[in-house]
This record gives C-alpha cells, structure tokens and sequence, in this order.
C-alpha cells in the first residue's frame, strides 16, 4: 500500500479499550470540523468488531450531533442490540469531551439467494478517459482518495445532479469488512454539495454554513474501493436552510454497490461569515 492508502487504513483500525468500546484516531483535513466520513467508518469499524464474521453490514443510519475536534481521538461505544437468527443489530456513539458527537445504527446479514433487480449503470465517459471529462484527476494532498468529475446539472423542474469517479488508489488486502469501512468513509465526500449545484454555489463559499445532519448507507454487493466506481448523486430539494441529497454507487461493470442519502446544513448568510 502506499503510505497515504496505509495511514487511512491505520485509521480505521480502532483500539480495542475494554469490551465493546474503542478509540479512533483523528484526521485533520483542513475542515472546520471532524471530517464526517471518518466517524462513520470508524463507527462501522467499531460494530464490525462485535460481529461474527459470516454476517455482513447491509446498512447504516446515523446523526451528527455535534462538530468533531480534529486534533482528538474518538471514542466509539457499541451497543449489542440484537443477535437474531438472520440479522444482528448494533448501536454505535462517537464521543469526544464525554459527550457524544454522532451516533448511528447498524444492521448486519449473512448471505442468501432470491429475487434480484437493479437500475441500469447511467452512461458516462469512462475514468480511464481524462481528455473527454470536464476535469481530470482531483485528489487531496496526502490523501489516497482520487475523484474524476464527469459534470454537473441542474435543469430547471429536475433534481440536481452530480457525476464522478472515485477510488482509493493503491494495493489494498481482500477483506470485504475493511473495504466497506472506506467505501462508508468515502460516500461522505461531495454527497451533500449536490444540493448546492442549481444555486452557483461551491463548498467553500464564505456565505455558506454546510454541515452533515445525518447519513444513511446501503451496502448491496461486496465492493474494490481502490478500483473506480461511479457516484451518481442527485439532490431533489432544498429548502428551509436543509438540503437532501442521494446517491447511487456502481462499480465498473455496472452493478449496484450501495446506495446513500443525507440531509445537511445548507444555510446561506447574505454577507460573508
């Protein structure tokens, strides 16, 4: 792995502090807060370590409730709700100060057969084409994370729509666990700066607040996190100084990875802050 790839890794590998409670490191990415991808691999992290490993995380749901402190480790409490015949149910809080930051809850399967449907992989230029693309490469400094933007729109009477490629680059070990914990990380990023497309507005403005409320995740298919996979994401409303935004991962051959949702802070002063 390269040495940016290994430090997210080491990231999302918590410290066991007594049964059912770890500690996370933090990032700093230069944000106003806790980057709100970090919690939520973590916290899955955190769950996945109190459940056999024959059982899956299918899905995620979880609030922010306060902003995370960058320059301080995390500590996540796992709640054993449930161990059922098919499904086993966990509760997660993040805490910081002792007071709880985000909390969400996990939901876990072991695999069966049965009936199976899908949507169809939307058509887009492919990440291997840079010279066709809108943009080429975007990455952040230090970070594994790569992003190839294929456009942006915002039609009047449709929802907003935002298009990429993304992938963690580098060799990564073949533990679907530990690739659902990234791929939890990653769908963070860009989800809810949809609902600022058909505004003229970019992540960074000083007349914007935007901050994650909450985020939900659906894990359908075992997924490669360090090959491309397409984030299509649309933003359907905005209003009262919230903006809700879904999104639909696929990896290259076109199936249906994992869907997403979130609602935000998208609060806009009228003299920069």
């Amino acid at each position: 792995m390269s040495d940016a790839l290994n430090a997210l890794v080491d990231l999302l590998a918590l410290e066991p502090l007594e049964e059912n409670l770890f500690r996370g490191r933090s990032q700093d990415l230069g944000l106003p807060q806790l980057f709100g991808g970090q919690v939520l691999g973590q916290a899955l992290s955190a769950a996945t370590h109190t459940v056999s490993a024959e059982r899956r995380v299918h899905s995620l749901h979880g609030y922010f409730l306060r902003p995370g402190d960058a320059q301080m480790p995390v500590v996540y409490q796992v709640d054993a709700v449930r161990d059922g015949a098919s499904f086993t149910t966990r509760r997660i809080t993040a805490i910081q100060k002792g007071r709880p930051i985000f909390f969400c809850s996990a939901s876990f399967h072991g695999e069966e057969t049965s009936i199976a449907h899908q949507p169809r992989m939307p058509e887009v230029t492919p990440p291997e084409c840079p010279e066709e693309s809108d943009a080429g490469v975007t990455r952040f400094p230090g970070h594994p994370i790569e992003f190839r933007h294929l456009e942006d729109s915002a039609e009047p009477g449709q929802p907003a729509r935002k298009r990429l490629w993304f992938r963690l680059a580098g060799e990564l070990p073949d533990d679907p666990a530990l690739h659902r914990y990234l791929l939890a990380y990653s769908s963070d990023f860009n989800l809810l700066t949809t609902s600022l497309v058909p505004h003229d507005l970019v992540f960074g403005d000083p007349r914007l607040q935007i901050a994650s409320l909450d985020h939900a995740l659906w894990f359908h298919h075992d997924v490669k996190v360090n090959d491309w996979l397409l984030y299509d994401m649309d933003s359907p409303w905005a209003g009262g100084a919230r903006g809700f935004a879904r999104g639909s991962i696929y990896d290259r051959d076109g199936r249906l990875v994992a869907s997403s949702a979130q609602e935000g802070l998208t609060r806009l002063h009228e003299a920069p802050r």
